[in-house]
């Protein structure tokens, strides 16, 4: 069964790359597919006949107990032969429907056959959570194929419909799921049905998982969503109404239904909720004149007939209602198949329109009488012998059930009559209407609906065969008496006159319907439709008038919300549990102090600066006194760390400032200054107590007290914290230097605004005129602005800094260093060629694209990682390698010291690329901006 579903996935990925090929033939091999599920549950029949399920089970994520636990019974071998049957019948009816240069058949083909193995694995689940993910992976893939056509709105309003609706259903059914799963112990419901709770416990449990039964399969209140839901191509339709996503809830009551009917909520909300809706849906598929419309109409009330059946609980009854869905899917999906067939022929579904359609095509029209006959109820058809089932059953219970039978009987009626319409809406010659022109249709088009049509003749015929197939699964519920058997004849009973009376019931109503003495045009009294609109208007509104209050467009305000949130939560936790020890220590050594009250210090003034540029600065001072606490704590590599990333944060704010007003506001602004400062020193308190709480309270041994021996022994060198970012948290670090590649990615796309501009990433060098100065640096001076003293202190400093860079590099794994600061010192080498030479400068500098870069890091750093596969090892894992070469002596190498290389080159490759984006190209689009202004102007501006 696992091996069918990822046969589904596998042919998902691959149908689009076929139909390119082959166009809409190779959805005869895609429809091979389901054809396959549909032999192997055939052949696995003898074995469900005799009560034996078959069972799968794979590990899934241990640590967590959980299990791919897959189990096919009786119920869930004839949805699987359905899911595969109808499924490959519906493919191949594709085929002929859509045409080779249809945009979007590749993608049709994806998602039906995705979706039809999540269909087939949400049958087969015997785990309640491996069913919910399939269960919203069939809602996601119906989204997709509702709105197969982006371009109507009708299409995504009615996608989007269907995906809110029955995804706030699964979320219900989920809970309901969950409770039943923690009282029992496990998820399998082969071992929960037999350990259910009691009360109510169990009460609210299922009325959760009803409401996702319900929503799933469009019942009262949820039955406006399917409808809708007709935008979709028609093979889409007939899939979707015969054997897939709407019957996923039928089959949750069915599977659930022999050990809960019982239970106070289960037998009341379905029956009244089913009822509801096989009214409902009936009497508004006599009011419509599209054809589709009509059958869309005809499935919700046959769904509820369906809930009805299944949820009466008892023996008889089961067996009759999985006689309905397999007599359900066999014809409607005809009968949708069909009016695709009248559409493509007619070029309209409108039954006002149509007219003499059956003299034209009479292949057609005995196709979906034959169909429409079982939809009816007719002998000795499959639809018959499941309603008179469904008769008999009821007719053997309490007052209780003969109301009940009393609805079903008049919803038969209704049946009945909205069948006559649809049959003469489609095949009969209307008076004052022209004879409709229609295209032959020929065979291949309608072998799948008449392959259909014929197994519901066959099912009604050989219907006590069917019994035997079904029996096992109505043998779960108990048995009273003598149990019903399925078959066409049972003599002249009661439930045969019921029979006749639905028909002719139903009869009279189409004439009445038809002649025009009885309006269908009268409002219902509830539309799910507009109580709906209502919800999603007032959400929208919701969501308007909360973004207006909440979403400023003010950086400040954002961040001054999330740090007051930070201080009023955890603040009050502290205040509230005061969980602090009897010892306190300020300090180890008064320089701590110092420093400490530098940072303070820096950070109220930067709080009370009215110039961006100072206030920068004094951010600056606060991180350097930060670095200084590292050192006197002992951390030299913290500290190197710390002072690099200031000095290039700095850098950063510069080439940013530069382009923004020399003051934050012009307003007065002392009051919200001393705000800033308030909050600022409660965030500073908040933030210290936690951070005192958290490592007071520690009771365990902390791991890192390992680390300094296995750096040695695992590692191969001395300094931790090195060998713990490329080695013991490797993992950690792979994640953050692909943040940074992102963050570089998503700079250059905001500041280059066009794609040829991305051009001038790659920084190839280019000449901007011959110097009228000495060339101290490559390219010499361009500006006046550049300082020659600055130029020739560069010439000096470059490329011993650059030199430097490569010693911290490869000493790092020893002593303090490592890939980061190492390309922290390279990237601060490029932004003083930046800062002296201009652009035109650093591309000489590093006449390398700077995307490339950052992309040969990543891929030197995964694989570095990759690399030990496959020698045994694990992914990231290093190896030490200890060897002698002459001259040289003997060498100690660790091969996370690529690891190291690959962060390197992504920091030097992010510093680049900061500098090309907010200095150089922000340079050049400021001097193109100032092109206009008279040169004169720009001299004064100069002195």
């Amino acid at each position: 069964m696992l091996v069918l579903v990822a046969v589904h996935a596998l042919a998902a990925v691959i149908a689009p790359a076929l139909v390119r090929t082959w166009g809409r033939r190779a959805l005869y091999l895609v429809a091979a597919v389901p054809a396959a599920t549909l032999v192997w549950a055939l052949a696995h029949t003898g074995q469900v006949r005799a009560g034996t399920p078959v069972v799968e089970t794979f590990p899934w994520v241990p640590g967590l107990g959980l299990e791919i636990a897959l189990r096919m019974g009786t119920l869930g071998w004839l949805l699987v032969v359905l899911v595969g049957g109808v499924g490959a019948l519906v493919l191949v009816y594709s085929a002929h429907y859509f045409s080779s240069d249809d945009p979007g058949l590749g993608r049709f083909a994806a998602v039906f056959v995705a979706f039809a193995g999540a269909m087939l694995g949400l049958v087969v689940s015997d785990d309640l959570l491996l069913l919910y993910v399939f269960w919203e992976l069939t809602t996601v893939f119906s989204y997709l194929l509702i709105g197969y056509d982006p371009a109507k709105r009708a299409s995504r309003r009615a996608a989007m419909q269907a995906l809110l609706v029955t995804t706030l259903g699964g979320l219900a059914m989920l809970a309901g799921f969950i409770m039943l799963g923690q009282h029992a112990g496990t998820y399998r419901w082969s071992e929960i049905a037999g350990n259910l709770p009691d009360g109510g416990y169990l009460a609210v449990a299922l009325v959760l998982v009803l409401l996702g039964a319900l929503s799933k399969s469009a019942i009262f209140p949820f039955n406006f969503w399917l409808p809708n839901a007709m935008a979709a191509p028609t093979p889409v339709s007939a899939y979707l109404h015969a054997a897939a996503m709407v019957k996923a809830g039928v089959f949750l009551v069915a599977l659930m239904g022999p050990a809960v009917a019982d239970v106070a909520p289960w037998r009341p909300v379905l029956l009244t909720t089913g009822l509801v809706t096989l009214f409902l849906g009936a009497w508004s598929a006599l009011r419509q004149v599209d054809l589709k419309l009509l059958l869309a109409y005809g499935t919700v009330s046959q769904l509820g007939l369906l809930m009805v059946v299944l949820g009466a609980g008892t023996r008889d009854t089961a067996l009759a209602g999985v006689a309905m869905v397999l007599a359900h899917a066999l014809f409607k999906a005809t009968l949708f198949l069909s009016v695709g067939i009248i559409d493509h022929a007619t070029g309209t579904r409108d039954l006002r329109e149509l007219s003499g359609l059956g003299r034209r095509s009479p292949a057609l029209a005995v196709v979906a009488t034959l169909a429409a006959a079982s939809m009816a109820g007719l002998p000795p058809l499959a639809g018959f012998v499941a309603k008179e089932a469904a008769y008999e059953a009821f007719l053997h219970g309490g007052t209780a059930d003969r109301v009940v039978l009393a609805g079903v009987v008049l919803g038969s009626a209704l049946t009945v009559a909205y069948t006559l319409r649809f049959l003469w809406g489609a095949f009969a010659a209307k008076p004052g209407v022209p004879s409709t022109e229609a295209h032959p249709v020929r065979w291949p088009f309608l072998a799948g609906p008449a392959l259909l049509a014929a197994a519901g003749l066959v099912v009604g015929v050989s219907a006590p065969a069917v019994d035997r197939l079904l029996a096992p699964y109505a043998d779960l519920y108990p048995t009273t008496g003598s149990p019903y058997h399925l078959a066409l004849w049972h003599g002249p009973t009661l439930a045969l006159g019921l029979s006749v009376v639905a028909v002719a019931a139903g009869v009279g109503l189409f004439l009445l319907v038809h002649r025009g003495r009885l309006r269908t045009g009268a409002r219902l009294p509830f539309d799910g439709a507009a109580a709906y609109q209502r919800v999603v208007n007032g959400v929208d509104r919701l969501a308007v008038e909360l973004t207006g209050a909440t979403q400023r467009g003010s950086l400040p305000f954002y961040l001054g919300v999330i740090l007051l949130v930070l201080v009023v939560l955890p603040g009050s936790a502290l205040l509230a549990g005061s969980p602090w020890s009897g010892s306190f220590r300020a300090w180890d050594t008064p320089l701590q102090a110092v420093a400490a009250a530098v940072v303070i210090v820096s950070a109220i003034a930067a709080a009370r600066a009215l110039r961006r540029l100072t206030a920068m600065i004094l951010v600056g001072v606060s991180g350097y006194g930060t670095a200084v606490l590292f050192i006197l704590h002992g951390a030299p590599d913290l500290a190197l760390t710390q002072f690099l990333v200031e000095t290039v944060t700095i850098v950063m704010f510069v080439l940013v400032l530069r382009r923004l007003p020399e003051k934050f506001s012009e307003r007065p602004i002392r009051s919200s200054r001393r705000g800033r400062i308030g909050l600022g020193i409660a965030v500073g308190a908040v933030t210290a107590g936690m951070a005192y709480v958290a490592a007071s309270g520690r009771t365990a041994v902390p791991i890192s007290v390992d680390f300094p021996g296995e750096a040695v022994s695992y590692g191969g060198g001395k300094n931790v914290v090195n060998v713990t970012l490329v080695d013991i948290r490797a993992w950690d670090t792979m994640g953050e230097i692909a943040v940074l590649v992102v963050a570089a990615t998503g700079v250059a796309s905001l500041i280059f605004r066009r794609s040829r501009d991305l051009d001038r990433r790659s920084g190839i060098p280019g000449a901007t005129g011959t110097p009228s100065r000495a060339r101290w640096l490559l390219t010499g001076a361009t500006t006046r602005r550049q300082s020659v003293i600055l130029q020739v202190v560069t010439r000096l400093l470059f490329h011993a800094i650059a030199v430097f860079s490569i010693y911290l590099l490869f000493s790092g794994h020893n002593a303090p260093g490592g890939g980061f600061a190492a390309g922290l010192v390279a990237g601060l080498a490029l932004t003083v060629r930046y800062l002296a030479g201009g652009r035109t400068e650093l591309n000489s500098a590093a006449p390398v694209d700077a995307g490339k870069l950052l992309g040969a890091g990543l891929f030197v750093a995964v694989g570095t990682g990759v690399a030990a596969i496959p020698f045994g090892g694990e992914f990231l894992q290093s190896a030490l390698l200890d060897f002698y070469l002459p001259v040289v002596g003997h060498l100690h190498f660790v091969t996370s010291v690529f690891f190291d290389v690959g962060v390197y080159l992504i920091v030097v490759g992010l510093v680049l690329d900061i500098l090309r984006s907010l200095g150089a190209e922000m340079d050049r689009q400021h001097e193109t901006e100032r092109s206009d202004v008279p040169a004169e102007v720009r001299d004064k501006e100069l002195v």
